[in-house]
């Protein structure tokens, strides 16, 4: 059978083949033909080579990849699982001779690669692997173990709860199924949206992959072969959200020069040679920069070095020492506009519960710097692909081939990287509802801060068992909060989001597709109860003052586009979040140390503040901060210079592109907020654009997999200009999903290939 390329009215690629290899060239093909711009700027940065084409602004960001050594982890996988599994790997080449073959003619539709001179390169094996595993490399969010770091060298342990995420800090995906006891045509239905960076072309691919062997329909991820995060097979489907499970570590190094090289002090107590090479990093436009890339035994080096942050031991800090830098909070992708990350991250926050989860409150870490006369220390980081070589590509092709709820469960048993927990449901009754990844076994202490290598006590001794969990009232909500995954993480994400969805869920009796939108969209603020009740118990404020205040407590609590009411909470929020953020017993915060650039929006103190507001609200006591008087800078700022307009004309849409159009959009207005359900994200206090949101929208229809739906928030295409470019961005901002079509007589053949 011949390779079939159809449209439907969407320009989304329906693929028709002989079989899975043959169906893996043609995603590859169409894939290339589609977003070439995308795979080919996906594929620089997962080796460390995207400055050679768009300059000294993506320099960080190469230097981490080469230095945390990610495209030597892919081939290491790749070779892995040639080994274990080579119907995989063959499938693998056969999607990468699809992206070669596609390059070419993708290339001259897009017009960025002419504004930049970069010419279409040449995918190896182990491409697909890179691109996830530089996309998700920063999950985890390993770089908040630097924050903590730094809270308690300045502040003292107990203050490190003010700042964790369990407050309004962690967006993250919503996902929820309703089980057929739960819906009207007596078949579940699961639903939800993943928060991630909206970025132009979109993080999530449209797509419908059909063989004799399958037929699935799901969301894919450019740049790696079939559905791995939400798919419909017809019978059986599944979904996913960031599990926000702990499972990469940092460990300071000692490291020392040798004659023949670099050496790293062991837990044993003996010098170790470390690996050692340098590379050399293209720079358009400027010189070329050269990177020293060493590797313990714990793993690969990725701040500092035998000489420690530019030649300087002083700038890495132990427990107890300071550091310099200014506050940072930008980047791309990965390289967040807010702390901590995320599937599903954003900045990270303070927690509803003052007690800092496992412990971390106890003197866990030193009491001071490391032994002065020791040689200089480096931070390396260990992550179970470098350690295990698996990426857990092995579960794609079974995720394909699903037919039922156990197949899908066994699939996700070979799961890996990132972790997540995972929903599913089929059409004989059978529901799932799992964490799937690898997380590994080893002291609690490696999960809360950075550990020093050279004491025993820290190696990894083997891979957790991943927890499962059950429906409640035909229900299962995941939203990022504690659950399930709570035995593997330290920082979750605030419960408001799982509350209303739950809440919204109990509300009717019987649910159908149709019904979802509603939920997703819903633009609810629960976490403004901490603000609102400050503002409640204030008086002799001046007439403007009291005015906005009554005005605030009589407000919905609805973050709406077109609300003047939530305009003005976001204008007192801000106003605060400054107030808080100046404070000078935070001020030890406001200067990070200087790790390189790549984490230091981990280390911002004004997000961090925005994000845990919440909880700095409601803490017993902050540090001597007089909240009330905050409070009522804030709302006799404001009112004395009231926003003009609605919520809606600051908060708006802010896709991140790695090559800024000639001609800018004008980006649209949003509703929601960080806490809603809707939520889209910018960062209080600094900005109301929006970087982040919902990266797409599905619900999966067990009854009638026609009656699912689907939205991503700009289009199909990844070329600028194509009618399908932006033509779902209205549907996306009205709640409106597209219809999921698999018949094949209501789709346009393009070619046969």
């Amino acid at each position: 059978m011949a390779i079939e390329i159809y449209r439907d009215a969407w320009g989304i690629p329906h693929l028709r083949a002989g079989g899975a290899a043959e169906l893996a060239h043609a995603q590859g093909l169409v894939t290339a033909r589609d977003r070439a711009w995308q795979l080919e700027t996906e594929r620089h940065r997962a080796e460390g080579t995207s400055a050679s084409f768009l300059g000294a602004s993506a320099l960080a960001r190469d230097g981490f990849a080469r230095r945390a050594r990610l495209d030597d982890t892919a081939r290491r996988c790749f070779t892995d699982l040639e080994r274990r599994d080579p119907e995989t790997a063959d499938w693998v080449r056969a999607y990468v001779a699809g992206v070669n073959a596609g390059l070419a003619r993708g290339a001259e539709d897009a017009p960025e690669f002419r504004r930049t001179g970069l010419a279409p390169g040449t995918w190896q094996p182990w491409t697909p692997l890179g691109v996830w595993l530089a996309t998700h490399i920063l999950f985890a969010g390993f770089p908040a173990k630097l924050w903590r770091e730094q809270v308690v060298a300045h502040l003292g342990a107990d203050a490190v709860g003010l700042f964790a995420a369990d407050g309004p800090g962690t967006s993250g995906s919503n996902g929820w199924l309703v089980s057929g006891e739960r819906t009207v045509t007596g078949e579940a239905v699961i639903a939800g949206d993943p928060h991630r960076w909206i970025e132009d072309p979109g993080v999530y691919q449209q797509i419908h992959l059909s063989c004799p062997e399958f037929d699935v329909v799901g969301l894919a991820v450019p740049g790696v072969p079939g559905i791995a995060h939400f798919g419909h097979t017809g019978t059986v489907a599944w979904a996913i959200t960031n599990a926000m499970a702990d499972y990469q570590d940092l460990y300071r190094e000692r490291l020392r020069r040798t004659g023949a090289g670099v050496e790293a002090l062991g837990p044993d107590g003996v010098w170790h040679r470390a690996s050692r090479h340098t590379e050399v990093v293209e720079v358009a436009g400027e010189e070329p920069v050269e990177i020293e890339v060493i590797e313990t035994e714990r793993g690969p080096v990725v701040i500092g070095g035998p000489e420690g942050i530019d030649g300087d031991p002083a700038d890495l800090p132990a427990s107890g020492s300071g550091g310099r830098a200014g506050p940072r909070c930008a980047g791309g992708p990965g390289e967040p506009a807010s702390p901590s990350d995320s599937v599903d991250g954003g900045c990270a926050g303070g927690p509803a519960d003052p007690a800092y989860p496992h412990g971390l409150s106890e003197p866990a870490y030193p009491d001071g710097p490391a032994d002065p006369v020791a040689p200089p220390v480096a931070i390396s980081l260990r992550y179970p692909p470098r350690v295990t070589g698996d990426l857990g590509f092995g579960a794609l092709l079974p995720l394909l081939r699903a037919r039922r709820v156990g197949d899908v469960d066994r699939a996700f048993d070979r799961w890996a990287e990132p972790v997540n927990v995972v929903q599913a449901a089929d059409t004989e009754g059978g529901v799932l509802h799992r964490v799937a990844g690898w997380v590994p076994l080893r002291a609690e202490a490696n999960r809360l801060r950075l550990v020093p290598a050279w004491e025993p006590g820290h190696e990894w001794h083997g891979r957790q068992e991943t927890p499962r969990a059950g429906l409640t009232d035909g229900v299962a909500v995941m939203a990022n909060q504690r659950g399930p995954t709570e035995p593997l993480g330290v920082e979750f994400a605030p419960p408001h989001r799982a509350e209303r969805i739950t809440a919204l869920l109990a509300g009717k009796e019987r649910w159908s597709a149709a019904d979802m939108p509603a939920i997703h969209t819903d633009t609810h603020l629960a976490s403004a109860s901490a603000l609102l009740d400050h503002l409640r118990s204030l008086d002799g404020l001046t007439p403007k003052a009291a005015a906005l205040r009554d005005r605030l407590l009589a407000w919905d609590r609805r973050m709406d586009a077109d609300s003047t009411d939530a305009a003005h909470y976001a204008a007192v929020r801000g106003a605060l979040v400054r107030q808080l953020a100046a404070h000078p017993a935070f001020a030890a915060l406001a200067t990070p140390p200087l790790y390189p650039e790549v984490f230091q929006p981990w280390l911002a103190l004004l997000p961090r503040v925005g994000f845990a507001l919440e909880h700095l609200l409601r803490a017993e006591e902050l540090y001597g901060v007089d909240r009330p008087s905050a409070v009522r800078a804030a709302i006799e700022e404001v009112a004395a210079q009231p926003p003009a307009g609605v919520w809606g004309d600051t908060h708006r849409l802010a896709p991140w592109r790695s090559l800024e159009p000639e001609t800018p959009y004008d980006e649209p207005g949003l509703s929601g907020d960080h806490d809603c359900v809707l939520c889209t994200s910018g960062v209080p206090g600094l900005t109301d654009r929006a970087a982040r949101g919902p990266a797409a929208r599905y619900v999966w229809d067990l009854a009638r997999r026609d009656d699912s739906r689907w939205v991503v928030p700009l289009g199909a295409s990844g070329v600028p200009g194509s009618p399908h470019h932006r033509d779902q961005l209205p549907l996306w901002l009205a709640g409106d999903l597209v219809p999921v079509v698999t018949d094949w007589d209501r789709l346009k053949k393009e070619t046969d290939v």
